[in-house]
């Protein structure tokens, strides 16, 4: 049996993908039936190609359908926005250890002095485990080519001596200031490796930093 030529172009190898109305997808299996109902019919070796966008940096993939079905989908193995999260994130959050400590020692609020231990009680494990993390996936801890100073929300070392020398209120305006702006760079990390990243656990901690310190910058503009 003769199959009309709409149909024949389901089966024609092609470096592109064809999509058909369903009407035609209905009349190819109706044609295939009557050409050969002694056998049961099986996949065409041409199927669709299937594009696979590649990670940041990675140029796309085209795979046959058999292919892209059997990819991983749990597939998270790190990617250099991972990795790269995961350094300064420890280079961030030491920061914001040095400036609580200063406010256990010169703030005038006790307010100002609790959200600090709050602060320095979260970020303190956090960097444990990011450090944990790069040691799992064989990555060192500096590396990259990353410029520390330029990171969102980082404190110069012109403001770090001015809120060493400062006390009481002035202290606790300078520190909260610092702080939130500190906060919101390390939101803008997490927002950006969430939308580049590939490994589940850094998406995870990247949440709860967005969750956390969302928080407590509302809870410092309060202080204010």
């Amino acid at each position: 049996m003769r199959l009309p030529q709409e149909v024949v172009v389901l089966f024609r190898p092609a470096s592109r993908t064809f999509l058909l109305p369903a009407s035609l997808t209905a009349l190819a299996v109706l044609g295939l039936g009557a050409c050969d109902s002694g056998r049961e019919a099986k996949p065409a070796a041409d199927g669709p190609s299937v594009i696979v966008p590649g990670r940041p940096g990675e140029a796309n993939r085209t795979l046959s359908a058999e292919d892209a079905s059997g990819q991983r989908a749990d597939d998270d193995s790190p990617n250099s926005a991972d990795v790269g999260y995961a350094r300064m994130m420890i280079q961030h959050h030491s920061q914001a250890l040095e400036m609580t400590a200063l406010a256990l020692e010169h703030a005038g609020s006790a307010r100002v002095k609790r959200l600090a231990e709050r602060i320095a009680a979260a970020q303190g494990p956090e960097i444990a485990t990011m450090r944990a993390w790069l040691k799992a996936h064989g990555e060192q801890e500096t590396g990259g080519g990353h410029d520390h100073a330029a990171m969102p929300g980082m404190a110069t070392e012109a403001q770090l001596e001015e809120l060493r020398a400062a006390d009481g209120k002035a202290f606790d305006r300078l520190f909260l200031t610092l702080m939130i702006t500190h906060h919101e760079g390390a939101v803008t990390m997490a927002t950006d490796v969430k939308a580049q990243g590939n490994n589940v656990q850094i998406e995870e901690m990247a949440d709860d930093t967005v969750a956390q310190q969302t928080s407590e910058i509302t809870r410092m503009r309060d202080l204010m």
